[in-house]
């Protein structure tokens, strides 16, 4: 039972150093249609629907509004830039990564108005609610999340999806002059774990090992 428990002691050890949170590479815009990130991820963006870039725009702050500090440590910029979307039609739109990637987040900038409850309805990932609140802009509201569907009244903040994902799609039913959308990602799929990740796992199976020895001795 101490071998169990001493091994269950060093594994969370391990785990707990793997899993420390990495800041969010955020999307950089540099057409309607494409984008890169730090990581090296190319993004795509497809959509029969009438969409715009707008560079240098919004401030994405207050940085609050957008990262919690624990899943999204860092709000994007902006020079990040953002896609300009109106909604209105039934037409998918959809973000492609050219890798797989590991839980990513968006961040949605006011989304509705006073009146306007428009929306976001995702078709083939969850959002769970990460962070929300007022912007620089036009202050407003924090995003909610229903089921599929993150709604807002003039509603900012981040989404995540948690699970590997090559795309996300979604339609925008409810037409509002404007309002917009980037991504991010903190990780891509199958990582090469970091020197101090083996260090833990050794030294975490040589203390198992020590023990499994000095209990046989005995």
């Amino acid at each position: 039972m101490k071998i169990h428990s001493l091994a269950f002691a060093a594994l969370c050890c391990v785990s707990a150093g793997a899993a420390q949170a990495a800041p969010i590479d955020w999307n950089t815009w540099s057409s309607n249609s494409a984008g890169t990130m730090a990581n090296g991820v190319n993004v795509g963006y497809s959509s029969a629907d009438g969409h715009n870039l707008v560079g240098g725009y919004p401030s994405y702050t207050p940085a609050s509004t957008f990262a919690d500090g624990t899943v999204v440590n860092n709000a994007p910029v902006s020079g990040n830039n953002i896609l300009q979307i109106f909604g209105g039609t039934a037409t998918v739109n959809t973000v492609t990564f050219s890798s797989a990637v590991i839980n990513p987040v968006m961040a949605i900038w006011s989304l509705g108005q006073g009146g306007i409850n428009a929306s976001f309805v995702f078709q083939n990932a969850t959002p769970v609610f990460v962070s929300g609140g007022p912007s620089a802009e036009y202050a407003g509201n924090p995003i909610s999340v229903v089921g599929n569907t993150v709604f807002g009244v003039e509603g900012n903040g981040t989404v995540q999806f948690i699970g590997t994902y090559t795309s996300l799609s979604w339609t925008n039913p409810v037409f509002e002059n404007w309002y917009g959308f980037n991504v991010g990602v903190a990780g891509v799929a199958n990582p090469v774990p970091e020197p101090e990740t083996y260090a833990l796992m050794l030294a975490g199976l040589g203390v198992v090992g020590a023990i499994a020895r000095r209990r046989q001795k005995r």
